[in-house]
């Protein structure tokens, strides 16, 4: 299974990021905590040389604890400052404020040392589609500031958000990269959400990842859907279908409809916490 998106609009918005770097004093990307490898876009790490990066894992609260705290190790260890957060509930909100200070500190420590007083520091906020950046910006805020949505493509356009005198933050939309060298990488951003199913193949994406769950976290199909964990491709769909009652016309099994169960339930957490990735 390979997979490429990068429609148009993320080359308009890479080209503004570029423009927006100049005036930036921290870059904020947020990663999604199941794939935090894979949802590392290089066009941002390349971007964004010399300036304070702050790595976010977002969505923690759908990923492994362990696996994430590990993560977390890892990209502090490479030099990275590093924080985890629900996006959703505000938890590990209080822990971000104080890994956005800690990665402010030396831009104002430069300002102090030019006697420059209260320039907020500026920061932008970046990620793949669907990483959570508005809804991030929305919760630190306190308030509904940036656009948000369940899908790819919501925000469009570049937003500033003031949150305070301190802080500045430039909210962008979400952007993949011209081309996956790994083929892996495509994959798993699909199966979180950050390609639109009608580019991946919803019934391909539900199989494929129905084995891939199978693997991981044994026990965890059989016990939500009551079927086998070895089931062949052409039978997957079909099984559950059946199961769950998900039936089209004459009584035929809607494989579109187990399909989309399978995604909808491994991305909305009601399958527990998965991450796909480790270190």
């Amino acid at each position: 299974m390979e997979l490429q998106w990068y429609p148009g609009h993320m080359t308009k918005a890479l080209r503004q990021i570029k423009e927006d770097i100049k005036l930036i004093d921290l870059v904020i990307e947020l990663l999604d905590a199941r794939i935090p490898e894979a949802s590392r876009n290089p066009d941002i790490s390349n971007l964004a040389q010399g300036k304070s990066r702050l790595l976010v894992l977002a969505k923690s609260d759908l990923a492994d604890e362990a696996a994430t705290a590990a993560w977390l190790s890892h990209y502090r260890e490479q030099g990275f400052f590093a924080s985890a957060l629900d996006t959703r509930s505000r938890a590990g909100l209080s822990a971000l404020r104080s890994e956005i200070e800690k990665a402010s500190a030396a831009k104002r420590e430069r300002d102090a040392r030019r006697g420059i007083k209260n320039r907020p520091v500026r920061a932008l906020v970046c990620g793949i589609p669907n990483s959570g950046k508005s809804t991030l910006i929305n919760t630190i805020s306190g308030r509904k500031s940036a656009k948000t949505g369940n899908k790819p493509g919501v925000t469009r356009g570049k937003q500033w958000i003031r949150l305070s005198g301190q802080l500045e933050l430039l909210d962008t939309p979400g952007i993949l990269w011209p081309k996956f060298e790994d083929p892996e990488v495509g994959v798993l951003l699909a199966g979180i959400g950050a390609i639109k199913d009608e580019i991946a193949g919803r019934e391909e994406l539900a199989i494929e990842f129905y084995h891939r769950l199978a693997s991981l976290y044994p026990g965890r199909i059989s016990e939500k859907y009551d079927i086998g964990e070895d089931l062949s491709d052409a039978d997957v769909l079909s099984e559950l279908a059946m199961k769950r009652s998900l039936l089209a016309a004459g009584g035929e099994p809607d494989i579109s409809r187990a399909a989309g169960l399978i995604l909808d339930d491994m991305r909305g957490g009601k399958l527990g916490r998965i991450t796909f990735q480790r270190v």
